[in-house]
């Protein structure tokens, strides 16, 4: 991308324009303070409204992934769909997603408002998923998980705005990691539902038919209305640019308050390159992560089950919801970046060992271990957006992090499952393997840790 005019200007978030953080600035944490009962209090002491904002996560996942492991079967085994056109469709509507994520990133931004975003994007998926009940050919699945990741798109950046606006710097990693963690609690609990909905409709339950999946698709949308429901009724507006919890940290730094008054554009100018660095990086690694539609199939070609799907699907939500936990606490005291760094190389060991995995017990452990993954990297990752940049253009930055995501996810999905076609899944997954490697490796060369981060990683 080109070289915006502020690359080179005086940066107000450049270390070296402002004075060190002090030692004493309250909330420097150290690794586990207090043992347990010490991270139990930390999260105890966050606000209500990053509890009300993980519930609705929770009940919308629970819905989503009683769906998600049994789509990729419903269309090979239903529909006759190829993994070419499971990529395609997984892709595409990811991509569709992130793209919305920017705008709607954007406006909340210049509206200075959060929370109809938020409501909107759940009352849209919300409506959208019970209509994969009624689809006959892949052509409709596609534009229903159009839709569906439409109302993702629309919700995303608002409310992980929302999330960083609510809290302070030194908890932000905290507040992320509760969040991804209340998320894969609903992606825990929407395969075991899943698992039982097969076992109660399913008279052939490694093939389930047409009907068999009608049911459990309008039934996964109960939750999802639950989840409209609480954002709607409990879920706070936060916007507060130059009033919020972040004014302590930002007078440390010397940030003046005028820098916090220039109008934002839809654009990358006003933010630095060192941003643009990660926004290119995460671009990258996104390229080697398509699907995971794709490990499912991995995983049934290797002799799991489709009964046995939704419980590997919920072990593996399990492993995420347990590091997540560890692991936002973990970018608060070891730093972003390292988390971030670690989660992707264990990501590419990860889909290294799919490239040849012959075994059911080989799936249940790269399933458990690739749940770390989630935990290192993707609260930090968020995390880290929220420490780049201004608290005005935080809105703006989750969509174009969202967006770097974007425009590679349909890249990746086609090429996973083109690479699949045409040499066989372990050419696919080594390929996405050393991509993910690659990106880990850029990210610790080219971007630098600023502030809270920065005092972190030395």
């Amino acid at each position: 991308m080109g070289k915006a005019d502020t690359d080179d200007a005086a940066d107000p978030l450049d270390p070296s324009l402002a004075p060190a953080i002090p030692a004493d600035l309250p909330g420097i944490v150290t690794p586990f303070p207090g043992g347990m009962w010490g991270l139990w209090h930390r999260y105890r002491r966050l606000p209500r409204n990053v509890f009300a904002i993980s519930l609705v996560s929770l009940l919308n996942d629970a819905s989503s992934e009683i769906i998600y492991p049994l789509l990729p079967i419903f269309l090979s085994l239903t529909l006759g769909a190829s993994p070419g056109i499971v990529g395609l469709i997984e892709g595409a509507a990811e991509s569709i997603s992130s793209l919305l994520k920017l705008l709607a990133g954007h406006f909340s931004d210049r509206l200075g408002k959060r929370k109809i975003f938020v409501v909107l994007g759940y009352a849209l998926s919300s409506s959208a998923r019970p209509l994969l009940a009624f689809a006959a050919n892949w052509y409709q699945v596609l534009a229903i998980r159009v839709a569906d990741r439409v109302g993702k798109g629309v919700r995303s950046a608002p409310r992980d705005a929302m999330i960083a606006d609510t809290v302070a710097v030194e908890e932000r990693g905290l507040a992320f990691g509760l969040h991804r963690a209340m998320d894969h609690t609903g992606a825990v609990v929407g395969p075991l539902l899943g698992y039982l909905l097969v076992l109660v409709f399913a008279a052939n339950r490694n093939a389930p038919t047409a009907g068999d999946f009608n049911k459990i698709f309008l039934l996964a949308s109960i939750p999802a209305l639950a989840a409209v429901v609480v954002v709607a009724l409990f879920v706070r507006e936060s916007y507060q640019p130059n009033t919020g919890p972040d004014a302590a940290l930002d007078a440390a730094l010397g940030i003046a308050a005028d820098t916090k008054a220039k109008p934002l554009r839809f654009s990358l100018h006003g933010f630095d390159g060192n941003f643009k660095r990660f926004l290119v990086i995460v671009a990258l690694f996104t390229l080697s992560n398509s699907s995971d539609a794709f490990l499912l199939l991995r995983a049934q070609t290797a002799g799991v089950t489709v009964v046995a799907i939704p419980l590997l699907w919920a072990m593996l939500h399990v492993s995420k919801v347990f590091s997540s936990l560890f692991g936002g606490h973990l970018s608060d005291t070891l730093g972003r970046r390292k988390l971030i760094v670690s989660g992707w190389i264990l990501y590419a060991a990860v889909y290294a060992g799919f490239a040849f995995v012959s075994n059911q017990i080989s799936v249940w452990i790269l399933f458990l271990i690739y749940g770390i993954y989630f935990g290192l990297a993707e609260g930090a990752e968020k995390a880290l957006v929220a420490d780049l940049v201004r608290a005005e253009q935080r809105g703006t930055a989750y969509g174009l992090y969202n967006l770097a995501f974007g425009i590679t996810v349909l890249p990746a999905s086609l090429l996973m499952g083109g690479l699949w076609d045409w040499r066989g899944p372990r050419t696919a997954f080594l390929v996405s393997a050393a991509l993910g490697a690659t990106a880990a490796v850029l990210l610790l060369l080219l971007v630098k840790p600023r502030g809270y981060g920065q005092t972190l990683e030395g």
